[in-house]
Formats: structure tokens, C-alpha cells, sequence
């Protein structure tokens, strides 16, 4: 379980191709921090979960560089993939437990893709429109919370296939949000309560089913 407050953003090193996916390699000094501190973690145990770009993965190495092993089924379903050496990723630890709740509840587990479709600037902040790959997979309604890319953050206006989203100049600062350009993909996982509800809600719609409501 994780908060959607990403503490660290570190460049990918290398993408190894695999039999099982790709073997991800990060380089272990940060290139931004939410606390400021740079610095190679010290304290990492091989085989915990961390979430990259909002991907829960489990680190399988410690060495030269932080190195997680990324299956197909997640290339799949996310933005990995896409991503080539240099580029930001976003890292978050597992909450544990007396942590301070500051984003929202997120699990690491991506719904679908979206597009980064239009980037506008003005009045200190910056607005994303953001369409869904998949509207079934994730539902969204203003002031909700949305993960992008492992990033808590409020949706402003809310539609059926689209979301625009405020980001800060913070944010821009600790995130790798400021090298996202139009026609980029993110991934999204849909609130973890919205979830729940809109689940639901399907179980008890008749239309949802298949059998005949004539």
C-alpha cells in the first residue's frame, strides 16, 4: 500500500530485455527528492515492494543499481516499457504503519493507460488534459483523486473518456512531470474506494448483466 506522495525521482540506467519482460535497472542517486536528500538509500532490503511510475515492483537487486524485474503482464498494462535510459521515474516505499497519510490510499496496481493530450500553462500551475485508454477501468469526479504515474493529484474537471488535473510548481519541482510532453502515456490507478463503489454499483444494475431485461 502506498500514498501517491512520491519521495524520490531516479533515472532509469538500463532496460535489459528478459524471457519473463525486461529487467529495470535505476540508478541509485536521486535526481530530485521530496525531502531534499539525494542520496543512495541505506537501508533498501532485497524483495520489498516499491512503487515505480505507480507500478508496485519488488526490488530483486541492490548492487550498482536499483534493478526490478518487470513481467510482461505489466508492460502490458503500463508505461514501462515506453520509457528508455535517462529518463525520471518515480519512486514511493511502502507506507508503513503511523505514517502520515498525506495523498490517498493507492495500491500499485495500474487500471489503464492515459494520454497526455494537451499541456496548459497560466496563473503559477500548470493544467493537464488527460485522455483514458480504457473509461470502464477508471472513473473520475471533480475534486476526487486520481494516481498518475504514482503521483496523488486532485482532478479538476471530469468527463467520461477524459480528466484535467492542477499541477503546482512543487510538484513540477520534485516530480519528473516537468519532461512530460503532449501524446506522452501515464498511468492511472482509479481510487481505491471508487473502485469499490463502482464495482458495486455494476453488481446490482441489471443492465450490467447479460441476460434479457425485455
Amino acid at each position: 500500500m502506498f500514498t501517491g506522495l512520491v519521495e524520490r525521482t531516479h533515472k532509469i540506467a538500463a532496460l535489459e530485455p528478459s524471457s519473463e519482460g525486461i529487467r529495470l535497472h535505476l540508478e541509485k542517486q536521486a535526481v530530485s527528492a521530496i525531502n531534499g536528500d539525494l542520496a543512495p538509500w541505506n537501508d533498501l532490503l532485497r524483495g520489498e515492494s516499491i512503487a515505480v511510475n505507480g507500478a508496485c515492483l519488488t526490488l530483486v537487486e541492490e548492487g550498482d543499481t536499483l534493478t526490478f524485474d518487470v513481467i510482461h503482464e505489466t508492460l502490458r498494462k503500463t508505461s514501462l516499457g515506453q520509457r528508455s535510459p535517462g529518463d525520471g521515474v518515480h519512486l514511493e516505499r511502502a507506507l508503513r504503519v503511523g505514517d502520515r497519510l498525506g495523498g490517498h490510499y493507492v495500491t500499485g496496481h495500474v487500471d489503464t493507460l492515459g494520454t497526455l493530450e494537451r499541456i496548459d500553462t497560466g496563473d503559477g500551475e500548470v493544467i493537464w488534459t488527460v485522455s483514458v485508454e480504457d473509461s470502464s477501468l477508471v472513473r473520475t469526479v471533480p475534486k476526487g483523486s486520481i494516481t498518475l504515474d504514482g503521483v496523488s493529484l486532485t482532478v479538476v474537471d471530469s468527463e467520461l473518456d477524459r480528466f484535467t488535473i492542477a499541477l503546482i510548481p512543487h510538484t513540477l519541482e520534485v516530480t519528473a512531470f516537468s519532461d512530460r510532453k503532449e501524446g506522452d502515456l501515464l498511468n492511472l490507478e482509479m481510487d481505491h474506494f471508487g473502485r469499490w463503489v463502482q464495482a458495486l454499483l455494476a453488481d446490482h444494475n441489471p443492465l450490467s448483466s447479460g441476460g434479457d431485461h425485455s
